[in-house]
């Protein structure tokens, strides 16, 4: 069964209920127009621009979609690309893609023009469907996309280098088209982050995406009366791949724009959310602004929300026990994933072991785990080494990488994740850090995560990254970039004494930078940015070391 038979049993068996809904807090900086009917939209709940749509209404949309591309001669195995910002629009056109046998290729929309033409040279696309937001990048290649016949626009004012979506779907038939989808077909192409080069493309199967629906379900419990809030960008496997878990049982699902704590919090509350997936960033910023008495608890309704849940990047439990202080009855777990698994879902700590965080956990259903050392043997519990995992979730290779797709997938279908991690005695797993950012200092193996926990315990500390600077006695040394929190003004000197009392001496950074901590929008340090940034600083790469 192929992802697409969810959408088409939910129409059929919930026709009349709500799927989705988008809700724009920022309506007025935007103008938007409705999938249905091309008309604008009055917001429905003060200044917030609100649009919802059926099951039976998805599930027609996507078939048009699919309907016009196979019009358009595109065939089973196809790419098709999209370029869109999140909106109620997005998924339909995602499942159409499905339906018509076709490969989706959704794009970065941090993407910079060039990255455009390459991502979608790379993958083959055919078309190319993108939204307002992209006009000007879109142009700039338009003539370079040599692979592609049609440029579909979704929104007003469609360019003259496009066709107008809209236009073209409503001359489509609204029936199911006949396509037979197998487990084994070719689905999407998910582009990597992107933060060394160009990225890689990561091609999946239908059952990796089955795959994901049916593990985030199990992981969370999803049931029909669950209202999941989707705030992370659609092009990428975690939100979506975490909303898989109301398709499976028809639940109702919220695309909020905009990462605001007060819009969050509001969003929950007058839309009665009650899962809510989030990145350490946005769970800080509520955090912080309820504690600046920016957002007063009372004034909103959220008993109903049961379940938070954080991905993308270790979690520091000092976060998550603040958090359970301001709401003691949430449930809560921790996801890990990676694209090349299919998002989320194939390592979580579980509800029902709050008591270990900290961990990223166990394997996630339908899911196995092992780590190990330089030459792929597994390592004794408390261990160092490298996380593997294996399932239906992951992918079938890097698309024209065969070299790389050597190097990542074993012959027996383990996927090396390039994540250190290791097991303690109760079999839950600790990340230690990306394999890329051990920091080896004279002679010592250095885990930036264990320096960025401790430092993430202080109250005037908002984030922080630990990166290596090549020094020429010790070949690197750690340094820290701290984000102070606003109203802080905590010295370095101040800053390197905690870090003196807390931490062995050898862990200890010998450079604390203050500065902002950038972050792609999947929530993840951009650690090669740090780098670039700080290794040209020649007076902390000549930096020498007192014993």
């Amino acid at each position: 069964m192929a992802i697409t038979k969810y959408l088409e049993d939910n129409a059929k068996k919930f026709p009349n209920d709500v799927a989705l809904i988008e809700v724009n807090p920022d309506v007025d900086n935007e103008k938007r127009v409705t999938w249905k009917d091309y008309s604008l939209v009055e917001p429905s709940f003060g200044s917030h621009y609100r649009k919802e749509i059926t099951w039976k209404e998805f599930d027609e949309s996507a078939n048009q979609m699919a309907n016009l591309l196979l019009s358009r001669g595109v065939k089973k195995g196809d790419r098709v690309a999209i370029l869109m910002m999140n909106c109620i629009e997005w998924l339909p056109i995602y499942f159409g893609i499905l339906k018509a046998g076709a490969v989706a290729v959704p794009l970065n929309y941090r993407y910079t023009a060039d990255e455009i033409r390459y991502c979608v040279d790379f993958s083959d696309a055919s078309i190319l469907v993108f939204g307002f937001e992209f006009i000007g990048r879109v142009e700039q290649v338009a003539d370079q996309l040599t692979k592609v016949k049609s440029l579909f626009y979704i929104g007003e004012n469609c360019p003259t280098f496009a066709e107008n979506l809209h236009y073209l779907l409503i001359e489509q038939g609204k029936a199911t088209p006949k396509v037979n989808l197998e487990l084994t077909d070719e689905a999407a192409i998910y582009y990597s982050s992107g933060t060394t080069g160009f990225p890689k493309a990561i091609l999946h199967l239908h059952k990796s995406l089955v795959c994901s629906a049916k593990t985030e379900q199990a992981n969370h419990g999803q049931t029909k009366e669950d209202n999941f809030l989707l705030i992370p960008p659609l092009y990428h496997t975690g939100a979506k791949m975490h909303w898989f878990g109301s398709l499976v049982v028809g639940g109702k699902a919220v695309l909020l724009k905009g990462v605001n704590p007060k819009w969050i919090i509001e969003t929950v509350s007058k839309e009665q959310c009650t899962i809510v997936w989030l990145l350490v960033p946005w769970a800080q910023d509520i955090l912080d602004a309820i504690d600046a008495g920016d957002i007063n608890l009372k004034d909103y309704k959220l008993d109903q929300w049961r379940l938070m849940h954080i991905g993308a990047q270790p979690v520091p439990p000092s976060l998550i026990a603040r958090w359970k202080k301001v709401f003691p009855n949430h449930l809560y777990d921790t996801n890990y994933g990676l694209s090349e698994s299919i998002g989320p879902g194939c390592v979580h700590l579980g509800m029902e072991n709050i008591h270990k965080v900290g961990a990223i956990g166990i394997a996630g259903v339908g899911w196995q785990t092992k780590i190990v050392d330089e030459q792929r043997k597994e390592v004794k519990r408390g261990e160092v080494g490298e996380l593997c995992v294996k399932g239906d979730g992951v992918m079938k290779c890097y698309y024209k990488d065969p070299k790389a797709t050597q190097e990542t997938l074993s012959p027996d279908g383990w996927l090396y994740t390039g994540d250190m991690a290791m097991e303690d005695p109760d079999g839950f797993i600790y990340l230690v850090d990306r394999k890329k950012d051990v920091i080896i200092t004279g002679g010592e193996n250095i885990y930036p995560v264990q320096i960025e926990d401790f430092l993430r315990q202080r109250n005037d500390i908002k984030d922080v990254a630990v990166i290596g600077l090549p020094n020429k006695r010790l070949g690197e040394i750690v340094a820290a970039i701290v984000e102070v929190k606003p109203g802080y003004n905590p010295t370095i000197e101040e800053l390197l004494d905690f870090c003196k009392r807390g931490l062995p001496r050898y862990k200890c950074p010998r450079v604390i930078i203050i500065d902002n901590i950038p972050r792609n929008p999947t929530g993840k340090i951009e650690k090669p940015a740090l780098r670039k940034k700080y290794w040209g600083d020649k007076t902390l790469i000549e930096l020498q070391i007192e014993e």
